[in-house]
């Protein structure tokens, strides 16, 4: 039996995902000494609602492959963040100017950031 994928592993994954899509700004943030909620965010963006949505499909087409299933997707249909639950992964999936709004990478500043493995 294949062990399972540690958090870590599996934000690799989703950033992952996004790249091989042209999301751009693919960006890991460590939330383990942080957060109690989630131990990773994967934040990127793309450049049109489609590929927004596009990218999300990426994501979790990538996460059922390899039997990991999200606990939640909210605002796939607006497409301006799409935000895919993971339990101790979240991945943020924004509209340009929706990820400029919201700073999530400032408002978490005191977060570590993880290199996007190729």
């Amino acid at each position: 039996m294949p062990r399972p994928l540690t958090a870590k592993t599996r934000a690799q994954k989703i950033a992952q995902a996004a790249a091989a899509i042209k999301a751009e700004g693919v960006t890991i943030l460590d939330l383990r000494r942080l957060a109690s909620f989630s131990d990773f965010f994967v934040i990127c963006h793309g450049t049109s609602d489609r590929q927004v949505q596009a990218i999300a499909d990426a994501v979790r087409e990538r996460m059922d492959a390899l039997g990991v299933r999200a606990l939640g997707v909210e605002g796939y249909d607006q497409a301006h963040w799409i935000l895919l639950d993971y339990g101790d992964v979240v991945a943020h999936v924004f509209y340009p100017a929706a990820r400029e709004f919201y700073q999530i990478e400032k408002l978490w500043g005191d977060a570590p950031k993880i290199a996007v493995a190729a």
